[in-house]
């Protein structure tokens, strides 16, 4: 039976993480005593036992976990930005590229950011079949949950006493420097970083990416191709199940009434892409949950295919 430790499980991903694999009959989890779960030895110790390992924790310190690994066997799945653009680790979003071929024999391997994931499947499919060029000046709206801001932020929201601007939408990233700013070009082979606008409102969980662009920015395409890009490039996979599909679908027909809900997906580890608009403007749109398929549900998905199981084993989809 395979060894996990998680490296931060009091944290919002290493506790969604430890909450779906607790109740799995097929992995032993190596957990560390409330006084144990920082000191050093300990830590040092379990990452050595374990064959598959989260780091669920800030950027500084995943570095610094990383240096108590020892065990050359030990498969290292990092949550945090530490490692998404670096060199010797795999970026952890398999259904891109042939990165589930490079997951699968990895020791090193970089869970995608949130936000990154919803980009980064709308528009690497388009520009590896050169409907989108790398050069291309891209747009991107983000609306998240409050959870995507860890503990400190859930507190904030969910404080009876949290201040009024609280209760509308607020963008951030004004400074157009956001952490998945280079993921993103870098995984898309952009060769220009996008306009990223995100936002949080007051709502828990569930993520909504927006990419609009103009017809003739994607060499005269239509909304009908686009989709059929989408359904070649995300049909059902021979490594998945046959009765659950693919972690990411392509819609065809997605809206709410001429609306989307950006919490649609909250609580699931899926994500579905549709695409909007006219003959002249169009919008490319994916939705999830920022703690599923944006974070906790995407580091399971990567364990299970180091194991060389079904990758949807104890994902809701």
């Amino acid at each position: 039976m395979k060894k996990v430790f998680i490296d931060g499980s009091a944290g919002t991903t290493g506790l969604r993480i430890y909450e779906r694999l607790s109740g799995r009959k097929d992995i032993e989890l190596i957990i560390l005593s409330e006084d144990r779960r920082k000191d050093v030895g300990a830590r040092r110790e379990a990452l050595d036992r374990a064959d598959i390992a989260f780091l669920c924790l800030p950027d500084a310190a995943a570095i610094e976990a990383l240096d108590l690994v020892e065990n050359p066997n030990t498969v290292i799945i990092d949550t945090s930005t530490a490692h998404r653009c670096a060199d010797g680790w795999t970026y952890g979003f398999p259904e891109i590229g042939d990165r589930r071929e490079m997951i699968r024999d990895s020791k090193r391997i970089a869970n995608p950011g949130c936000h990154a994931s919803g980009f980064i499947a709308l528009v690497a499919p388009l520009v590896e079949e050169e409907i989108i060029s790398p050069d291309e000046m891209l747009s991107c709206v983000s609306l998240t949950g409050y959870s995507g801001g860890g503990k400190k932020m859930i507190a904030e929201y969910e404080s009876p006493e949290r201040d009024v601007l609280l209760d509308a939408p607020r963008q951030y990233g004004l400074s157009q420097n956001h952490k998945h700013l280079p993921e993103m070009a870098k995984v898309c082979s952009l060769s220009r970083l996008p306009i990223f606008m995100p936002i949080v409102a007051p709502y828990y969980a569930g993520m909504e990416v927006s990419v609009p662009i103009f017809r003739d920015q994607i060499n005269a395409a239509s909304i009908d191709e686009i989709v059929k890009v989408y359904s070649s490039y995300y049909h059902a996979d021979s490594t998945l199940s046959a009765s659950t599909g693919s972690v990411v679908k392509v819609a065809h027909d997605a809206d709410e009434s001429g609306f989307l809900s950006a919490s649609a997906f909250a609580g699931r580890d899926d994500m579905q892409i549709s695409v909007h608009g006219n003959d002249e403007r169009i919008l490319l749109v994916a939705r999830f949950d920022n703690l599923g398929k944006g974070a906790s549900g995407a580091a399971i998905q990567n364990m299970n295919i180091v194991l060389g199981i079904d990758e949807t084993t104890g994902l809701v989809i």
